[in-house]
């Protein structure tokens, strides 16, 4: 099988493309390392010597581009049975900072990638499937195994104050001038570009709603809450809570997600749907603060931040963001099984490793027993 994977190089797609080689997959990776790390894919080297791999590597190739030069370059006249969409702006604080580019990453490039997709990037579509969809564009031959995963957001479903929250329900935007609503649009509208493709010419698309996911080689560079936290843990600084850390929120190891996203990626019944992928445990943001300095075994303070000092006046966050897991479980038996307690060790294992200024931590780290 060939599998694309954009952003690939990042937290959720390096988990994801090891378990796809790993399944003996032959995987491309796309990714212009404006936030992924080549660090993520030291585990897919083939023999040893430095990344970037290249074609002949084996079980993965890494093309370091953007998505929209690489359709035009290095993907031209290829195809692939499976492509995972995960490249886009990360982080509510990235997007806060330039939201006109999260805006162009997330919607530009995923247009440019559905028009290439069905001109041939999909397996059994464009002129070599001879068959002429319903807008006299090349579609499948009589149908297409070919298979697309867009890595959506629980951001689509804005400040709605239902909880959980269904895939049917609907999507509640603050108004255009809080850009802090510009990520949750832009991922809206993927989804609505992704479903169009599905109807118009029968392309293979999944869609999954991702809620928080967390795991090993999540920085928190961009306002990644667990790696934040743990990081702070492990040197014995306060964790800053922004807000009156009574958010919820539900944090889901990234193994049972990259899980559940192959899964639902090769099940038939979950083409043109819209999926939640994430647990359904919720806790507050200061329950999490807690929890990562007793299983830490940390000596840290708990502190409160206001939300305008971070993010700037007027600025929003939902609070309470739950998944209603029915229908995936139903279509999948989707059940994360990974214990959070672990999720937060391995984090605090992956960071002692990774941070250089860490030496004493790592060292503390071991006495607490948190790395064992």
């Amino acid at each position: 099988m060939r599998a694309l994977v954009t952003g690939g190089a990042g937290f959720l797609g390096s988990h994801l493309s090891e378990r796809l080689a790993g399944q003996g997959a032959r995987v491309t990776i796309v990714d212009d390392l404006s936030t992924g790390r080549l660090e993520n894919l030291e585990a897919l080297r083939p023999t040893p010597g430095p990344l970037p791999l290249g074609p002949d590597a084996g079980a993965a190739e890494l093309i370091v581009s953007d998505l929209g030069h690489a359709l035009e370059g290095p993907l031209a006249g290829r195809s692939f049975d499976r492509v995972y969409h995960l490249a886009a702006s990360v982080g509510v604080r990235r997007v806060m900072d330039d939201p006109a580019d999260a805006i162009e990453r997330n919607v530009v490039l995923t247009a440019r990638l559905m028009r290439w997709l069905v001109a041939g990037g999909l397996a059994g579509f464009g002129a070599a499937a001879g068959a002429v969809g319903p807008a006299g564009a090349a579609g499948p031959a009589g149908g297409t195994s070919g298979r697309v995963l867009i890595a959506s957001s629980s951001e689509v479903y804005g400040k709605s104050e239902r909880a959980p929250f269904a895939e049917g329900d609907d999507s509640v935007f603050g108004p255009t001038t809080a850009l802090r609503w510009s990520y949750a649009c832009s991922k809206a509208l993927d989804e609505h570009l992704a479903l169009a493709h599905h109807q118009r010419h029968g392309l293979g698309v999944v869609i999954a709603r991702l809620f928080n996911t967390v795991g090993p080689r999540q920085v928190g560079d961009y306002g990644m809450v667990l790696p934040r936290f743990v990081g702070a843990a492990l040197r014995d600084e306060p964790l800053e809570v922004h807000g009156d850390g009574e958010q919820v929120r539900c944090l889901c190891d990234v193994r049972d997600v990259v899980d559940g996203l192959c899964r639902l990626t090769e099940h038939p019944g979950a083409v043109g749907g819209v999926f939640n992928i994430g647990s359904d445990q919720p806790m507050t943001i200061s329950e999490l603060a807690a929890r990562v300095v007793r299983v830490v075994g940390s000596q840290s303070l708990v502190v409160k931040t206001p939300y305008q000092r971070v993010f700037g006046a007027g600025f929003e966050d939902l609070r309470r963001r739950v998944p209603d897991l029915r229908k995936v479980r139903a279509l999948i038996g989707f059940d994360p099984g990974v214990p959070f307690d672990q999720t937060i060790r391995d984090v605090a294992r992956w960071i002692a490793d990774a941070d250089g200024c860490a030496r004493g931590s790592r060292d503390r780290f071991g006495r607490h027993g948190a790395g064992r």
